[in-house]
C-alpha cells in the first residue's frame, strides 16, 4: 500500500511523491525521490477511466505496463529514460528521469518561434530518437511540441510519452476509431483510418517543425472539422519561416506515406544544414545511390493532391468522425484544437472576463514559475483533458481534485484546496492566494446563443478588462451542444501581479446557459488550462 503524509505519498516502498508538477492526457506527473538509489525522478500516475468495466480497465492497465516496459528498453539520448514501472492499488506508475526545464510548447509560448538552426538541432535529435524507437518496433503516435522537453541547462531535447499515449487515450485514432488526440499533428493515413507505421510519426515531426519555426501548426483551423479537412485533403501551405528547412519539411509532410521522407535521410539533411547553413535540395544532398529511386522522391505537398480514392475516403471519414464525436459527447476541451501545446496561440499569460464583463473582482497574488518534467503533456497540456462528464449524474474527480455539489445547482470537480466564494450570480472557486480563479455562472438562454453571448462580451472586452488584448472567440461544441470559447489577455489586477489570461466556455443545456471560466497570472496558463478542462468536462446540472 502507498503511504501518505500531509502532502506526500510513498509508492512501491521507495518512490516518495513530493510535488505535483503537471497533469496531462495520461495522468499526473509528480516530482519524486527514489529513496533506494537516492536520486530525483519524475513519476507519472496514470489515471483510471471510471467509464470502463473492470475487465476493460484491467486490459488497459496490462497493456500500459507492457508498452511502458518496452519503452524502458530503448536507449537514446533524445528519448526519455524510463527507470521503472510499478503498480500500487492496481494503478500503474511510470518512473522516469526528471528533466529540469519546460516543454517545447512552453518555450514557443513564452519566447515565440525558434530560429532555423535551433529547429534543425532539435529536429535532428528527435529523428535519431525515432530511428531508434522504430528499429525496436515502438511507435510514438503523439508527437507534438508538448511532448518534447528541453533541458534548461544543456538544451537537450527529449521525446516523452513513447507508445504509452495510445494506451492512455491521448493519441489520434485508436483501434476503435475514436478521436481523442492532437489532430493538428496527425498523419492523414491515420485520419482516414488506413495503416499506421513509422511514417506517421515522421509526418507529425514535420508539423512540429513548422510549429517550432512559425509559432503554429500549418493545419490550425477554427474548427475540428477544418483541421481534419486540412490534414487529409486541402493544400498544405508551409510557413515562410520554414524556407531554410523547406526540403525536409516538405518531404516529411508528403501525404503518401510511401513517398514520405525517411528518418535517416531527414536527419542527414538537417545535419547538413547545421554544418553548411544550407539544406540539400534533393533527398539527401549526398551522392545518389541505386536506392534513391525516383518514386521515393518527395512530391511538393503544396501542389494539388492527386485524386486518389484514399483522399476521398479520408474526407468522408473525417466528416463521420466529427459527427461521431458530437454524438458521443466528447468534451469541448478535448476538441479545442489542442491549443495548450501548439504555438503562439498558447497563452503565456492569464486573465479574467466573460459574458457579463470582467469576471474577476478581487486581487490575487503572484505565483512562482513552474517546472516541467518528464512526461508532462500540456496538454498539455495541460495537453490532456479529464474524462468527459455525462449529461446527468455525479461526476468523478481526477486525482488531486474533489467533487463539489454547489448550492447554485451544479456539481463539478475542483482542485483540492480551492475554496468557494459566491459573488452574486457568479460562483468562484479560488486557489490559495487567489492565484487561480475558477468561475461558474448559470443564466437563462440569451439571443444569439453561446456564440452571440461570447461575441458581445468580446466586443466589450476593452471596457471591462484594462489592457484587453489577444482576444478571440471560437465556435465549438460541448457534449454535442453548441458552445463558444473566448480567450484573451489583460493587464491584471495590479502592476506587481502582472497580466492574466482567461479561458471561458459558454454553452446551453436543458434550457439554461452555462458559463465556465478560469483565469491565472502570467506563466501559469498551462496549469490554468488544466483546471479549465477538468471543470468543463465534469460540470453537470443537479
Amino acid at each position: 500500500m502507498g503511504t501518505e503524509g500531509d502532502d506526500v505519498r510513498v509508492i512501491a516502498g521507495r518512490y516518495r511523491l513530493e510535488a505535483r508538477l503537471g497533469r496531462g492526457g495520461m495522468g499526473i506527473v509528480w516530482r519524486a525521490t527514489d529513496h533506494l538509489l537516492g536520486r530525483r525522478v519524475a513519476v507519472k500516475e496514470l489515471v483510471q477511466d471510471d467509464a470502463l468495466s473492470a475487465e476493460e480497465a484491467r486490459a488497459r492497465r496490462d497493456r500500459t505496463l507492457r508498452e511502458a516496459r518496452a519503452v524502458a528498453q530503448l536507449s537514446h539520448p533524445h528519448i526519455i529514460v524510463v527507470h521503472d514501472v510499478v503498480e500500487e492499488d492496481e494503478r500503474p506508475y511510470i518512473v522516469m528521469e526528471l528533466i529540469e526545464g519546460g516543454s517545447l510548447a512552453d518555450r514557443i509560448a513564452e519566447r515565440g518561434p525558434i530560429d532555423p538552426r535551433e529547429a534543425a538541432r532539435i529536429g535532428a535529435g528527435l529523428l535519431g530518437a525515432l530511428r531508434a524507437a522504430h528499429a525496436a518496433g515502438v511507435l510514438h503516435r503523439d508527437i507534438k511540441p508538448a511532448n518534447v522537453l528541453v533541458d534548461s541547462a544543456t538544451g537537450r531535447a527529449v521525446l516523452t510519452d513513447f507508445g504509452i499515449a495510445q494506451v492512455a487515450g491521448a493519441t489520434t485514432l485508436t483501434e476503435t476509431g475514436s478521436f481523442v488526440g492532437s489532430p493538428e499533428y496527425t498523419a492523414p493515413e491515420r485520419m482516414s483510418g488506413e495503416r499506421t507505421g513509422p511514417a506517421s510519426d515522421l509526418w507529425s515531426l514535420g508539423a512540429l517543425l513548422c510549429t517550432a519555426l512559425s509559432g503554429e501548426s500549418p493545419f490550425r483551423r477554427d474548427s475540428l472539422g477544418g483541421i481534419l479537412h486540412a490534414v487529409v485533403f486541402a493544400d498544405i501551405r508551409t510557413p515562410p519561416q520554414a524556407e531554410p528547412l523547406l526540403p525536409v519539411v516538405r518531404g516529411l509532410l508528403e501525404r503518401d506515406p510511401d513517398r514520405r521522407l525517411g528518418a535517416e535521410e531527414a536527419e542527414r539533411m538537417l545535419r547538413a544544414f547545421l554544418d553548411t547553413g544550407r539544406t540539400p535540395s534533393g533527398r539527401t544532398g549526398y551522392t545518389p545511390t541505386r536506392a534513391d529511386l525516383p518514386s521515393r522522391r518527395p512530391a511538393r505537398p503544396d501542389s494539388d493532391p492527386p485524386l486518389r480514392a484514399r483522399s476521398t475516403r479520408g474526407v468522408l471519414v473525417a466528416a463521420l468522425l466529427v459527427a461521431a464525436m458530437a454524438g458521443a459527447g466528447v468534451s469541448a476541451a478535448a476538441l479545442l484544437l489542442d491549443r495548450e501545446g501548439n504555438g503562439r496561440d498558447t497563452p503565456s499569460t492569464s486573465a479574467p472576463g466573460g459574458p457579463s464583463g470582467s469576471k474577476d473582482t478581487a486581487s490575487s497574488t503572484s505565483s512562482t514559475s513552474s517546472t516541467s518534467t518528464a512526461g508532462t503533456t500540456s496538454g498539455g497540456t495541460p495537453g490532456g483533458t479529464a474524462t468527459p462528464a455525462p449529461s446527468h449524474g455525479r461526476p468523478s474527480a481526477p486525482s488531486g481534485y474533489r467533487v463539489v455539489d454547489d448550492p447554485a445547482g451544479f456539481a463539478l470537480a475542483v482542485p483540492e484546496g480551492f475554496t468557494r466564494d459566491p459573488q452574486g450570480e457568479r460562483v468562484f472557486y479560488l486557489s490559495p492566494g487567489r492565484v487561480f480563479r475558477l468561475g461558474v455562472k448559470i443564466t437563462a438562454p440569451r439571443p444569439g446563443g453561446p456564440l452571440g453571448v461570447m461575441e458581445r462580451a468580446a466586443a466589450k472586452g476593452p471596457e471591462t478588462n484594462p489592457g484587453y488584448r489577444d482576444g478571440h472567440v471560437t465556435e465549438t461544441t460541448r457534449a454535442g451542444r453548441p458552445a463558444a470559447l473566448w480567450e484573451f489577455t489583460w493587464n491584471g489586477f495590479d502592476a506587481a501581479q502582472g497580466a492574466r489570461h482567461t479561458y471561458d466556455l459558454c454553452w446551453e443545456d436543458g434550457g439554461r446557459l452555462y458559463d465556465v471560466w478560469v483565469s491565472a497570472p502570467v506563466g501559469k496558463a498551462r496549469e490554468a488550462r488544466e483546471y479549465f478542462d477538468v471543470a468543463v468536462d465534469t460540470l453537470v446540472p443537479e
